[in-house]
């Protein structure tokens, strides 16, 4: 569904604008949190009450996915649009730190919920709890959009330049605003706005970004960090304490990356990031060969963890709001964000089958695709440290 909802948000982004996006993602957020919850809402059946309830579970589940492929593209597009070029780097990166601080706090939300509870009452009662508690972030979130503006980007798009320049000033002081918005403009026309205006390459880099990005595993070490454990020996309780001080690392190697990106730049970052990776990954499948299972197993997965944070986790993301063209941004981001829960999907349905073949190899494979991920940003992606919107839209007209 996420896939799908990022493929059909190219039409919508154009009609409906980032700042409505978002607004409708919230709305589904908060019914998707509330009719999982209480499947039966508008429901009324009657042959097997268990099968119908399991239908509007999944009809529920569905539209949270909707949702949440509409989230992730427009997300980060839309702090990259209304974002100063001296600060898009961190304020992109507080996305993808939303994200992983999301999760941990989900993390003891449940744990405080299920927490003394017996069995019987969890699969009766704490279930729904766990889903409805979705819906008071989701509620704030669509209460909090309503105070902020649309981008001037896509303003200046619809030809509201009164608008744009409004909020070009508030955010870069009246001279500056006044630049920036000619900028926008010139760059409107220059280009047909069709997808392959501005050529191929910067399609295909936000594709591969995005790949690069699942095939690295980061989501396999977050999905099955429990079952990493367990593999390797650890009892059950030990695994899930390790998987807490995961989340622990990613939250805090992403704020390392806040304030590193808009200094050291886009690149670097990411080719640090990419060696991290692979020295964990290897390390691992090395280990996993040797059947020696202690705190190394623990240590090299955290350098892993930490290294991903630190780069391919925030970083891909401010590339992907920054890399595009005006004209085409709202498609490319679109097809690079349904490529990356593409590959999300391959990676973590196919991890099961490649575990039980053999655990080196399955992480020996995820180091080799961090070396391909180093090779590919050395040679293919562009530094957008400092730049406009608009001066990277010049490099890919050249």
């Amino acid at each position: 569904m996420a896939v799908l909802s990022a493929v059909a948000l190219r039409d919508l982004l154009r009609k409906l604008g980032r700042k409505s996006a978002l607004i409708l993602a919230a709305i589904l957020f908060f019914f998707s949190a509330l009719g999982s919850g209480n499947p039966e809402i508008f429901f009324f059946t009657k042959g097997n009450p268990t099968i119908g309830l399991l239908y509007m579970f999944n009809f529920y589940r569905i539209i949270g996915g909707i949702g949440v492929g509409l989230a992730s593209a427009v997300c980060p597009m839309y702090i990259g649009e209304i974002a100063p070029a001296n600060i898009r780097g961190r304020l992109v990166s507080v996305y993808h730190f939303a994200l992983v601080f999301g999760m941990l706090v989900v993390y003891f939300v449940n744990w405080g919920i299920a927490s003394g509870q017996t069995h019987e009452w969890i699969n009766e009662i704490g279930w729904r709890r766990m889903f409805i508690s979705e819906a008071i972030p989701a509620g704030f979130f669509g209460l909090l959009l309503l105070t902020v503006p649309e981008t001037p980007r896509y303003l200046a798009l619809k030809n509201q330049d009164e608008k744009a320049f409004i909020i070009l000033t508030k955010i870069n002081g009246k001279e500056k605003a006044q630049i920036i918005l000619q900028e926008i403009k010139a760059s409107l026309k220059q280009s047909s706005g069709k997808l392959l205006a501005f050529g191929k390459t910067v399609i295909l880099i936000g594709i591969l970004l995005s790949v690069f990005q699942q095939f690295v595993g980061i989501n396999v070490a977050l999905y099955y960090a429990p079952r990493i454990f367990e593999s390797m020996g650890a009892e059950k309780d030990a695994s899930m304490l390790q998987t807490v001080v995961m989340g622990l690392v990613n939250v805090s190697f992403t704020i390392v990356a806040f304030f590193t990106v808009d200094k050291w730049g886009r690149k670097p970052l990411l080719m640090i990031g990419s060696i991290g990776m692979a020295i964990g990954m290897f390390a691992i499948g090395l280990l996993a060969f040797m059947e020696v299972i202690g705190i190394a197993t623990l240590v090299f997965i955290i350098i892993y963890t930490a290294s991903f944070m630190m780069s391919w986790g925030p970083i891909c993301w401010v590339l992907i709001s920054e890399l595009f063209p005006n004209k085409i941004r709202g498609r490319a981001i679109a097809i690079a964000v349904a490529a990356q829960w593409a590959a999300n999907y391959f990676i973590s349905s196919t991890y099961p089958a490649m575990l039980e073949f053999s655990g080196g190899l399955t992480y020996w494979f995820y180091g080799l695709m961090s070396i391909l991920s180093f090779i590919f940003v050395w040679k293919m992606v562009p530094e957008t440290k400092g730049k406009t919107l608009e001066e990277m839209e010049l490099l890919w007209g050249k």
